[in-house]
């Protein structure tokens, strides 16, 4: 049995609805997608991502902005979205900030066990502000403490999603010019070292690919940093370390050309067995 994941920010739904991301749902093999940056209204988001799929999500109670999401496809009666759980909470900031959704998946792989599945879209930060990255490592706090109490009782659990945190030098093209830039700071990828280094958490993406550049997940829209491919990895599939042992491909679905693209992020797919 295969289980297939897709994670992508999306950069406003309705938006990379008009660009062709219907094009894309129409040839991904994923059974379940998580999406960052929705930016759309709850009731919106099944006319948005088209027929054939299930879709939740976590609307932020900040009007327009952020957005997290979780849709499964409806033909597949072993996978249904159901117990899920939004927003984090022991924030000081608004618990309901289009940040955080869980699903959980009853045994999807055929081993008796549970998944539960998070679409994460965490604060980009910026160090001319410096409120935006106390937001962060707060979230960040709140988060880790999250991901401990899921995998307590034994179940499988991935996180997902634009984390805006590359982790090592291979993670970003220009890493030495980067190195003061949020998004790749000491302290931020210090808490992907507590999941990754010091803890058991799988980054199966990175194990897939092995110890390359990249492959890069962002890119900006400024200048030729796409056709360049001068990008970021920074959308991840984390996993529990049975779960990231049973992943046997990842892939990026980036764009063939700066202008078919339909988000600045493409898609990370990984496939499960």
């Amino acid at each position: 049995m295969t289980f297939t994941l897709a994670t992508v920010n999306v950069n406003g739904l309705r938006a990379a609805a008009r660009k062709g991301m219907a094009d894309w749902l129409a040839e991904t093999a994923a059974d379940v997608i998580t999406l960052q940056e929705v930016r759309a209204p709850e009731e919106l988001l099944a006319d948005l991502v088209g027929e054939g799929w299930t879709i939740v999500g976590e609307v932020s109670e900040l009007k327009g902005r952020n957005g997290v999401a979780i849709a499964a496809r409806t033909s597949l009666e072993r996978i249904d979205l159901e117990g899920v759980r939004r927003g984090l909470s022991g924030l000081t900031e608004p618990t309901h900030t289009g940040r955080w959704l869980e699903a959980d998946l009853e045994d999807p792989l055929g081993d008796g066990k549970d998944l539960t599945v998070i679409s994460c879209y965490m604060h980009s930060g910026n160090t001319e502000k410096p409120q935006t990255m106390t937001d962060k490592y707060a979230f960040l706090d709140v988060a880790m403490e999250r991901l401990d109490a899921l995998r307590a009782d034994g179940r499988h659990v991935v996180l997902t999603g634009d984390l805006n945190i590359a982790h090592a030098n291979n993670d970003i093209k220009n890493w030495k010019g980067n190195l003061k830039s949020a998004g790749f700071l000491p302290e931020e990828r210090a808490y992907l070292d507590r999941l990754l280094v010091e803890g058991d958490w799988v980054d199966v993406h990175r194990r897939l690919a092995g110890d390359v550049p990249g492959p890069y997940t962002w890119w900006s829209q400024r200048g030729k940093a796409f056709d360049n491919d001068s990008g970021w990895r920074i959308d991840y599939q984390l996993t529990t370390p049975a779960l990231g042992d049973r992943a046997t491909s990842a892939q990026v679905d980036r764009a063939p050309s700066y202008d078919t693209r339909w988000s600045d992020h493409a898609p990370l797919v990984v496939s499960y067995s």
